[in-house]
């Protein structure tokens, strides 16, 4: 590819997000970083450089998508490659979720990421362009913690979203994949980092016995992203250290 590609990563201004597209910025992509945190998305991209674009956009709102692909497009060109990684938690005791909680969890990490994939998406097949599309998953769409109900729902969703859109948009070569982390060393596991207790549950069902950096998720990020995965598409990548083949604890 002559031109550089755009790469769009939403959820950039921290963490899992940050390190996706720092490491696509190594390999070539001109970035647009997008967060509902504006002063944070816009510091990433200053912190990046290499003319990264920092736009604000709660992706559960629609009307805001839309208008960010109208900036990004009138501003910068065409994405033909996208990190679908903004995400939000909520954990709480089951019982004690509200139902809003739950909607806003669904309406951020599942309805947001369709919302911005389909908009992705028809950008590159109006401009007949091949692309990568890369959702954030977790291991929390094979398994489940009771606290994070909605999460759980959302990951599984993502999961089969991902398997949708790939066989949609495959006549058009746009490919559509997800990664799926597990514990790994962000502002999410702040607590369970701080916990000597929590963090040792966590090391009991993970073989690796160490958590992940977001720099290890951001290598499978680029790797789905480039020439190299040219022939993957519906496919989750689980980023575990081996939590998800474990049978059992001693």
């Amino acid at each position: 590819m002559s031109e550089r590609p755009i790469a769009l990563v939403t959820g950039a201004a921290q963490g899992i997000g940050y390190a996706c597209a720092q490491s696509l910025a190594k390999d070539g992509a001109r970035l647009v970083l997008s967060d509902i945190n504006e002063d944070g998305v816009k510091a990433a991209a200053e912190k990046l450089g290499h003319h990264s674009v920092a736009i604000a956009c709660d992706v559960a709102e629609p009307e805001q998508v839309a208008q960010m692909f109208k900036q990004i497009e009138a501003n910068t060109g065409t994405v033909s490659l996208l990190v679908n990684n903004a995400g939000i938690g909520k954990p709480n005791d089951f019982l004690e979720t509200s139902v809003e909680d739950f909607a806003r969890v669904i309406a951020v990490n599942l309805t947001g990421a369709f919302c911005v994939l389909q908009t992705a998406a028809k950008s590159m097949v109006r401009e007949k362009m091949s692309g990568s599309i890369v959702n954030m998953s977790s291991i929390n769409a094979q398994v489940a913690i009771p606290t994070i109900p909605a999460y759980c729902a959302s990951k599984g969703g993502i999961m089969q979203l991902t398997k949708s859109s790939s066989l949609a948009l495959a006549p058009h070569n746009i490919r559509v994949n997800a990664v799926g982390p597990g514990s790994i060393d962000t502002e999410m596991m702040a607590a369970v980092n701080s916990s000597p207790e929590a963090m040792q549950r966590v090391m009991s069902r993970t073989p690796m016995q160490r958590v992940g950096e977001p720099e290890e998720i951001a290598n499978v990020v680029s790797f789905l992203c480039s020439d190299k995965a040219s022939y993957i598409t519906g496919e989750t990548i689980y980023v575990d250290g081996g939590r998800l083949g474990m049978n059992y604890t001693c």
